[in-house]
């Protein structure tokens, strides 16, 4: 039999023996004029119903793959023909020389940086404590799936389907001016936001226009390790600032820093809120001292728990200050869409590089985006993620205090994780080890220093994607582990 089903996948059977037909043609197991097994057959073999064969020959029929004869059943179409003349092996090419040495032509650090890691199954453990992963049972299928299918109808399409070359959608752009951007502070023109592929993808373009070899620039300690690397990878010189329960520390470090990246709101991964009086101190220092401040707001529609913190970026007013938005966490982090505010000059010069690495965000995305937002299907996604964060947050900070005692400070601003300062000596790599053994996935913290020893007895407890029933059991287990 060519075709089998597999009741494992999480993959409708259709689409199974469907594909399978299709390698079957490419690979060159069913030949032009072939007939196929009659639909009784093959739902027999396959233990399958038979209107579901039906209806996959009728698809592959309307995609010329088959052809139904009267009285005669489904034949494979002369497409595999086609097929069927192209070079099916590799052809032998004498090698000239020795191999390429890779090692040496690269000349890269990019092998040594260190990344969050996590396991790639993560989904399959009972008590899974990841960030930035998303409960995909919240997310409103259907509403996406009608605003994907407005944004599929032939009149949007005439909007979207063209190369933009250079432009975001408009319709996208009106609706983080008009309804994302307000709840921040932050009032913009629609030529001072750009639209990237997610917030790192922001960040690597800030970094590759502003940023150049031994420039300094200061970045939380402990703070994301991506932002990290890629400005790492710029060649600057990386000042660590220090993080305390008031934010990031206003002292000369922050000072002699030609740029500054920061997370004011909600400070990654620490969860702490910039003060009022350090932010203040914040800008005067880089008025001051004229350096750039990049405020990375990611989690920033995640505030259930206290008062509205309106973006840095708000209270700017000098053009100092380069807003990174993310609908990754409001969204689901496979969109891959984000936003820059900034200058309308320094835009101007990040979509011209943009257009060099990858012209522009895909279009149908950003259209189905718009439309989910416009019609109000965002912000009430927004605040059922509120009510279940809320009270995952509750049951993760009972749990913590009743089992892990003065091992973490609740986040105020709410978020999706809780950062833990286990107990001296603690090596927080190996507890992540074992853990797994106990289906309980963590975060280790080193990742996040600039020297990883300095951050060993850390680690990140996140419960965006943990269910609430589950939340008290893994932290007994880690508890017991500790």
């Amino acid at each position: 039999m060519l075709f089998t089903i597999d009741r494992s996948l999480q993959k409708p059977v259709q689409n199974q023996l469907r594909e399978q037909i299709i390698a079957a043609l490419m690979n060159g197991q069913l030949a032009a004029g072939e007939k196929m097994p009659s639909s009784r057959k093959l739902a027999k073999d396959l233990k399958i119903s038979r209107t579901t064969v039906m209806i996959v020959y009728d698809k592959l029929v309307v995609g010329n793959f088959l052809v139904a004869l009267p009285r005669s059943g489904y034949r494979v179409s002369d497409i595999a023909l086609n097929i069927a003349n192209t070079p099916q092996k590799e052809v032998d090419v004498e090698r000239s020389g020795g191999a390429v040495d890779w090692e040496g032509v690269l000349a890269s650090r990019l092998g040594r940086q260190r990344n969050i890691v996590k396991p790639a199954n993560w989904q399959d453990y009972p008590y899974p404590f990841v960030y930035g992963q998303p409960d995909a049972s919240l997310f409103p299928l259907p509403a996406w799936r009608e605003c994907s299918r407005q944004a599929m109808s032939r009149l949007a399409m005439r909007d979207w389907a063209n190369d933009a070359v250079m432009a975001d959608d408009p319709e996208l752009i009106t609706e983080i001016r008009s309804k994302l951007l307000p709840k921040r502070g932050i009032y913009a023109d629609k030529s001072e936001i750009l639209i990237t592929l997610g917030a790192q993808n922001a960040l690597y373009l800030i970094a590759a226009v502003l940023m150049r070899e031994g420039m300094k620039v200061g970045i939380e300690d402990p703070g994301y390790p991506d932002a990290r690397n890629i400005f790492d990878r710029r060649g600057a010189s990386l000042l660590p600032l220090d993080v305390d329960e008031d934010g990031v520390v206003i002292d000369d470090k922050v000072a002699r820093s030609e740029i500054l990246y920061v997370t004011p709101s909600h400070q990654y991964p620490t969860t702490v809120t910039l003060s009022p009086e350090r932010r203040k101190a914040l800008l005067t220092s880089a008025a001051e001292n004229n350096s750039l401040v990049i405020e990375d707001d990611f989690e920033s529609d995640t505030n259930y728990m206290g008062d509205a913190v309106p973006a840095l970026k708000s209270e700017d007013r000098d053009g100092r200050v380069i807003y990174v938005g993310s609908l990754s966490k409001s969204m689901f982090p496979g969109l891959r869409l984000g936003f820059i505010v900034a200058p309308e000059r320094l835009i101007r010069e990040l979509r011209i590089l943009r257009r060099l690495m990858l012209r522009h965000a895909p279009s149908n995305n950003q259209r189905t985006t718009a439309l989910f937002i416009a019609q109000g299907y965002h912000l009430s996604y927004i605040h059922k993620l509120h009510k279940a964060y809320g009270e995952r947050w509750h049951r993760m900070a009972a749990a913590l205090t009743e089992h892990m005692p003065g091992m973490t400070t609740a986040p105020r601003f709410g978020g999706t994780s809780f950062w833990v300062k286990g107990p001296e000596g603690l090596d927080s790599e190996a507890l992540a080890a074992r853990a797994l053994d106990q289906g309980v996935v963590l975060e280790p913290g080193a990742v996040h220093f600039m020297e990883p020893e300095t951050g060993q007895r850390y680690f990140r407890l996140g419960f965006s994607s943990i269910a609430l029933e589950r939340i008290e059991e893994g932290i007994k287990r880690l508890a017991a582990l500790l």
